[in-house]
């Protein structure tokens, strides 16, 4: 469960869209603060991200700090963190501070995250 964390976080650091929707399932479910819908899932996600991008998103960094995992069962776990990125979007260079919860669940011997929530973090002060 760990290393699948990672890998995720790692992913969306590099921006490695490939890599990072794959550690999501098909059905996953995804709340952003910055968004008025709820994605019902990932293909609803990389749509939006698609339209991000030709905006200018990139992530050009990314850091976990804080990181805990619950197990719930043996094939449901749930990983909360704080998150600092630095990303290009239409405005520029930007960081920002998150809280991030994202629940996996083991399918066919792999982690992946079933539902993804992420709220403003604040603790944050404006700087990386």
């Amino acid at each position: 469960m760990n290393a699948a964390a990672r890998e995720l976080v790692a992913a969306f650091a590099t921006h490695d869209r490939q890599r990072y929707f794959d550690s999501f399932a098909a059905n996953a479910t995804f709340i952003f603060y910055n968004s008025d819908r709820v994605f019902q899932n990932r293909a609803e996600y990389e749509d939006e991200w698609n339209a991000w991008e030709a905006t200018g998103f990139k992530v050009l960094a990314c850091s976990s700090l804080n990181g805990s995992i619950t197990v719930l069962t043996q094939n449901v776990a749930v990983f909360a963190h704080q998150v600092r990125t630095k990303l290009n979007n239409a405005d520029g260079v930007i960081n920002t501070g998150e809280r991030e919860t994202i629940v996996f669940q083991l399918l066919d011997g792999k982690w992946l995250g079933v539902h993804e929530h992420l709220s403003l973090d604040p603790t944050f002060a404006g700087g990386q």
